[in-house]
């Protein structure tokens, strides 16, 4: 166990509680965080770069009008992954008879034009941030042992389960998890760091 005071899913938490409690700026954080493997996952579905940034900010929008109905139950990264597949499998359904514009009500305008800025015109301070981040997690990934480095890669990037994985690297799912966890661990206890004292000074 790391001595700083939150991990990853403990961030996200409470994160989620002060978007709840009326911070738009905390959901800011939770879109550097995870932007980028959103678009990597919705990019499996819709396999049109530009289409696939279109069907995150989707995503983003939709978890940012249904995040009063987060309770914990799951880890949030969890909740956002269902999101994100279910917006991209019926975005391939319905992608003929959409216009490339979104409709979007007034409420979440604003919303639309954060996330556009954080995609397009990111400040000097979120680009270092979202460029450090990124930086630290490949670091971090490519430090660790191969057997735990090929498991969290196919999980995060490549989105297979954990029973794909284990047929792939020819081992029990119970092994697959433990190397998820760990690197995840690992992950955290570079990345947490990061992302508390480097935003929340």
């Amino acid at each position: 166990m790391n001595s700083y005071p939150k991990n990853s899913e403990q961030l996200d938490r409470e994160l989620v509680l002060r978007v709840q409690h009326g911070d738009k700026s905390a959901f800011d954080f939770l879109v550097i965080k995870y932007q980028h493997k959103i678009i990597q996952l919705v990019n499996r579905y819709v396999k049109d770069v530009s289409d696939a940034q279109d069907v995150a900010q989707e995503v983003f929008i939709k978890a940012y009008r249904a995040i009063h109905s987060f309770r914990g139950d799951a880890a949030f990264y969890t909740w956002l992954y269902r999101i994100a597949v279910n917006t991209a499998k019926n975005d391939l359904v319905t992608r003929s008879r959409r216009h490339s514009n979104y409709q979007v009500d007034i409420q979440t305008a604003e919303v639309v034009e954060n996330l556009l800025q954080l995609q397009d015109m990111e400040t000097p301070e979120t680009q270092l941030l979202n460029q450090e981040i990124l930086t630290t997690i490949k670091k971090t990934i490519d430090n660790l042992p191969e057997e735990m480095r090929i498991a969290i890669t196919l999980c995060e990037f490549d989105g297979l389960s954990y029973e794909a994985i284990a047929q792939a690297m020819d081992c029990p799912v119970g092994t697959v998890r433990s190397r998820i966890f760990r690197a995840r661990e690992a992950i955290d206890h570079e990345l947490t760091p990061l992302l508390i004292y480097g935003n929340f000074r």
